[in-house]
Formats: structure tokens, C-alpha cells, sequence
């Protein structure tokens, strides 16, 4: 519905901001899919089907890795540019544009899928039904040889790590402009007429920062789970289970509940707190139900 609002063009943005937020909206949709439906949901309830062969197993992987770490770098790629657009006046003619945003969303999109390739080799079959190779299980040398370890820190330490260390500082850059002109907007005014006014510009800025910490807190902590099983497991190398109830177990799988959802969290901020987008999303909703009325009458 977000996809289909927002290539509407009728919220109020930019055609830049708007290339984005699809961008998002369609890349978070792309988790739901291959996360959630294809890897969580089929695995449950549908153990035994074509996705359980070892390569369309390892393809799945590749494609949930590729697709979360699209989000998220998509998150930073509109986070920079929103700083770019408010705190660098000079570069925002040449930056802020709907064709950089393509070139940006497209070359995210390739290294996304290019970083995560070798999770592909990362697996091995389980076991063999009538020689076909089924399920994937992580090759035990992969938390042992040298190059799976870097691969393993390397991913972790740009997603999340990286990212949240450049969406805050990003952020904390554009509250910093937004304050600072804030303090000279008010002093032009003057104190006589500030207290008798209000300032729309004043308070859309007020309205910028809370989204802009909404934004970096959700993502922090939904982050933070993950982030902290895998410390956990790497420092004290404890990569087997005791069963379902196994502390360790139940953080491994918050922590993958929760980036799931981080993922979906970001287009909802973004959007959802646009005002004309409300309206468009509503009439989009009613118009079904009111052609049904009319086809009644």
C-alpha cells in the first residue's frame, strides 16, 4: 500500500524523497517475503517442500542476508541525504536529485547482493533423500577458519555496527544545523513577538528531530539483540544449543524477531507521519468499499 500511495506522487514530496521511500517501502516488503514467509513461515509449517534442497536453501539465505542489509543501508543512504538536503546548501542542487537517489538505491541494492554471496557456500546438506541434498547446515569450520571469522565480523561490524554509528552521526549533524538555526531564527524575531507567535518553521524543525531520534532509537534497539548474541557467541564460542528453552536459543531468536521488525519499522516513521500521505492512504481504503456501494445502488 506504501509502494502504491507513494508512486501516487500526490504526499507533498520530492521526487528524491519519494524515490527513497519506495525504495524502502519495496525493499522491506522484499524482507517480509524472504525473512519472514519463505524462511520462517514455510520452514515451520511446510518443512519438507523445494525450498528444503540444500542449493534452494542456501539461494533463500542469500536473499534474506541481501535484503535486510539492502534496508538497512538504504535507511543510512536517506538519512544522508536529509542531512544533505538541511545542513549543505551548495551540494543539495547536485545531491538531492530524483537521478543521484536512483544511482543510489541501485548501487546499494548490487553491493547488498554482492557482500552476501559467500553465505551460499557458508552451508551444507544435512542429509541425502533419494541423493537429493536437503536442508542447510552451517559447515563446522566456518566458526573456525580464519576467513569464514573475518567474513563473520566483517558483516557484523557493517550492519549493524557502522550503520548506527553513521545514522547517529548523520542525525546528530542535522539536529546540531536545525538547532543552531532555530537559535538565530528566534533572535531575528525577537523576544518581544516569539512568546506571542507561533512559529510553523520552528515547530516543523521541532517535529524533524523528534523523527530523526525516533528513527535512531528504533533502529539502535532493535538492533541490539542481535548485536549482542553474536558477541556472545563469538567471545565465549558457544554455537551449540541445549534445546528450545536454552537461554542462549531464546536471545538468538529474539534477535532475529526483532531485525525482522526493524526492517519494517523505518518506511511506517518515514511515511505514516506525513499528513497528506494519511489523507491519500485513506482514500486509497475507501475507494473499494465506496465502488462496492455505488455497484449495490
Amino acid at each position: 500500500m506504501a509502494i502504491v500511495v507513494l508512486r501516487r506522487g500526490k504526499c507533498g514530496l520530492s521526487e528524491c524523497i519519494t524515490q527513497y521511500l519506495v525504495a524502502m517501502a519495496a525493499v522491506d516488503l522484499l524482507v517480509v517475503i524472504t525473512g519472514v514467509i519463505l524462511n520462517r513461515v514455510i520452514g515451520i509449517y511446510f518443512p519438507v517442500s523445494t525450498l528444503s534442497i540444500t542449493p534452494v536453501c542456501r539461494l533463500k539465505t542469500v536473499l534474506v542476508y541481501a535484503s535486510r542489509n539492502c534496508s538497512v543501508w538504504l535507511t543510512v543512504a536517506f538519512t544522508f541525504d536529509r542531512y544533505v538536503a538541511i545542513c549543505c546548501q551548495k551540494l543539495k542542487g547536485r545531491f538531492c536529485t530524483k537521478r543521484m537517489a536512483a544511482a543510489i538505491v541501485g548501487t546499494v541494492f548490487a553491493l547488498s547482493c554482492l557482500q552476501n554471496i559467500p553465505w551460499y557456500f557458508v552451508f551444507e546438506p544435512v542429509y541425502f533423500i533419494n541423493n537429493v541434498p536437503m536442508y542447510c547446515g552451517i559447515k563446522p569450520n566456518f566458526y573456525t577458519l580464519t576467513p569464514w571469522i573475518a567474513f563473520s565480523w566483517t558483516n557484523h561490524i557493517l550492519t549493524p555496527c557502522l550503520a548506527i554509528v553513521l545514522i547517529l552521526l548523520f542525525n546528530l549533524l542535522t539536529v546540531r544545523h536545525i538547532l543552531a538555526s532555530s537559535r538565530v531564527r528566534r533572535a531575528l524575531r525577537g523576544s518581544g513577538t516569539a512568546g506571542n507567535n507561533i512559529d510553523s518553521e520552528l515547530e516543523n524543525r521541532k517535529k524533524s528531530i523528534i523523527l530523526l531520534f525516533a528513527i535512531s532509537g528504533s533502529f539502535i534497539m532493535l538492533w541490539a539483540t542481535y548485536t549482542a548474541h553474536h558477541l556472545y557467541y563469538r567471545i565465549t564460542t558457544t554455537y551449540v544449543y541445549t534445546g528450545y528453552n536454552d537461554p542462549v536459543f531464546i536471545l538468538q531468536e529474539s534477535g532475529h524477531m526483532l531485525l525482522l521488525l526493524s526492517c519494517c519499522t523505518n518506511t511506517c516513521i518515514y511515511v505514516v507521519t506525513q499528513k497528506k500521505f494519511r489523507e491519500d492512504l485513506k482514500r486509497a481504503v475507501k475507494f473499494p468499499l465506496t465502488l462496492i456501494v455505488k455497484l449495490v445502488k
